[in-house]
């Protein structure tokens, strides 16, 4: 009988786009899966010595014969086997058959393919978990009648350690990629076991074809192990020993307040940038700090933080992409702190936080990241306005997320005057912006400013009451590129109402923190070297807590 499958989704997220292997009579006993495993196959192939086309389609097609066989060397149907086209007019579509006996037989037209297989193999030693075999053959060039046997015994073990003796195994990803004349095929498998072997089948690929990557993640008391290897070569893995010393790797401490809705506990995931990988959510109650001992040669990780909130409630989540890492070196993230403020992406191709394109201005600056910087998806606040006015006269008012709003405006050039603002819990922040514009031909950007304020202060948010205390101060934006005319900075212990000018010297300012309970405001007024101007405020930007405290 014909049997069309649809490629499975893959155990972990993947931009790699796959679609149904149109085209393909499969001829099988049984037409659903016996067992539900991560994908993963092993392949060793024999051929007839003269090619036998079929008929069928516009071009030749061929008998693929897969036979599977378990640790033990006898046939076994414990497997997922999944053949993807590289070449043709099906590149970049998959397949998985399946027959309960372990051989399957498919019709293919002719052409590249990417193999795989997993074979899943109950454990003799009483533990729950299976023992994963995953097979790969990255060039399989269908041009006769072929037979792959996909036999376990091929497997080499994936052998990677963290240095510490309080780690335990969570979970390894195994991924491969190969291009072939512009079309890639992707494989995978993600064990819950460490007992994952894997192996290369057949022969070589163009140098540089296959991407591969073995990521594993083990959970310790205080934080979590990650270790990541990638290779570019003409090769799948056989196998991988990676046994690093602790020096080898990177620290990467997560710290994090409570934030104003309560204590609890609050989630870090951290994975490689370059993914996709099975990542590892770790649990930490707030305030306080996890630890992250990272295989630095991985390149560079993202870090979701997701604060505590009520089941009902969404959680305040910070993406941060892209943390450098390096190996002996430690780097601290510590997200949901003060100074809440506004910041601007200065990455290479990050979107202008305000742009205008013809007579529309739109905004979207982030008015509420953390002290550190970093940008929540759902920032907690309690009212929001972003607010436009044009020559004194006010265009429109925008309420809901903080910092975003789309006008229309009048073509010809005027002064602008933008404003947003957002009250959280305990505090506020605003920020207005004055700038000049006409209608544009394209999209052109709106040159914004912000200040950062960075003062020494607990996990919890707070700094010694009493105190000599230095706040960095760092300017963002199109200031920090054109140059800044005018820049003075006041502080207010009385919620806004007094301010003392307090000088800058090299990106800092020093004051005393008020008494216990008593907060900070801060205030920025910057007019950049084309004379736009900000005016920033914070009022209860941070709290003074003991007169003494551990860092």
């Amino acid at each position: 009988m014909n049997v069309f499958q649809n490629s499975p989704v893959p155990a972990v997220s993947t931009t790699t786009r796959r679609r149904v292997l149109r085209g393909l009579a499969v001829t099988t006993a049984a037409t659903t899966a016996a067992v539900c495993l991560p994908a993963v196959a092993s392949a060793a192939s024999a051929s007839p010595a003269a090619p036998r086309p079929k008929t069928g389609g516009t071009s030749p097609t061929y008998t693929l014969t897969l036979i599977h066989r378990g640790r033990t060397g006898a046939p076994t149907g414990s497997f997922r086997s999944q053949l993807t086209a590289l070449s043709g007019t099906e590149a970049g579509a998959s397949l998985q058959p399946y027959d309960e006996s372990g051989t399957v037989t498919v019709q293919v037209p002719a052409g590249r393919y990417l193999l795989d297989s997993t074979i899943s193999t109950e454990r003799t030693d009483g533990t729950e978990h299976r023992g994963i075999d995953w097979l790969v053959r990255p060039r399989l060039d269908v041009d006769r009648d072929t037979t792959i046997v996909l036999d376990a015994r091929a497997a080499h073990p994936v052998d990677i350690r963290p240095p510490v003796p309080d780690a335990e195994f969570e979970t390894c990803g195994a991924f491969v990629e190969v291009t072939h004349e512009g079309t890639t095929g992707f494989a995978n498998v993600v064990a819950y076991t460490p007992d994952l072997r894997i192996a290369h089948l057949g022969p070589a690929t163009e140098a540089g074809a296959v991407r591969t990557w073995v990521d594993g993640y083990w959970s310790r008391p205080e934080g979590v192990c990650f270790l990541g290897y990638a290779f570019r070569t003409d090769r799948a893995l056989d196998g991988l020993v990676r046994h690093p010393a602790l020096g080898d790797l990177a620290t990467l401490v997560v710290r994090a307040a409570a934030p104003a809705s309560g204590a609890g506990v609050a989630f870090v995931d951290l994975s490689p940038s370059a993914g996709p990988s099975p990542s590892l959510s770790r649990p930490l109650t707030v305030p306080g700090s996890a630890t992250f001992l990272i295989a630095a040669e991985r390149g560079t990780v993202d870090v979701m933080y997701s604060s505590p909130a009520d089941p009902e409630k969404t959680p305040t989540r910070y993406l941060t992409r892209g943390i450098e890492l390096t190996a002996g070196a430690t780097t601290v993230h510590t997200f949901d702190t003060p100074v809440f403020g506004p910041a601007l992406d200065s990455s290479p191709g990050a979107e202008p936080a305000a742009r205008r394109t013809g007579n529309v201005l739109d905004v979207a600056v982030p008015l509420l990241a953390d002290g550190d910087g970093h940008t929540p998806s759902s920032p907690l606040f309690t009212a929001a306005t972003t607010a436009l006015y044009r020559d004194g006269a006010l265009l429109g008012t925008r309420r809901g997320t903080p910092g975003e709003g789309s006008f229309t405006l009048p073509a010809g050039r005027a002064s602008y005057l933008l404003t947003a603002r957002a009250s959280r819990p305990h505090g506020s922040v605003t920020a207005a912006w004055t700038f000049t514009s006409a209608r544009t031909a394209s999209t052109t950007e709106i040159p914004l400013s912000v200040v950062r304020f960075s003062p020494e202060l607990a996990v919890d948010g707070t700094a010694p009451a009493g105190a000599a205390s230095t706040v960095g101060v760092a300017v963002r934006g199109a200031a920090e590129r054109s140059g800044v005319r005018s820049l003075v900075v006041s502080v207010s212990t009385d919620r806004g109402a007094s301010w003392s000018a307090v000088p800058v010297s090299g990106g800092r300012i020093a004051f005393t923190t008020p008494g216990p309970g008593r907060t900070v405001s801060l205030r920025a007024e910057l007019t950049d070297a084309f004379g736009n101007t900000l005016t920033q405020t914070h009022i209860d930007a941070y709290a003074a807590g003991a007169a003494s405290r551990a860092s």
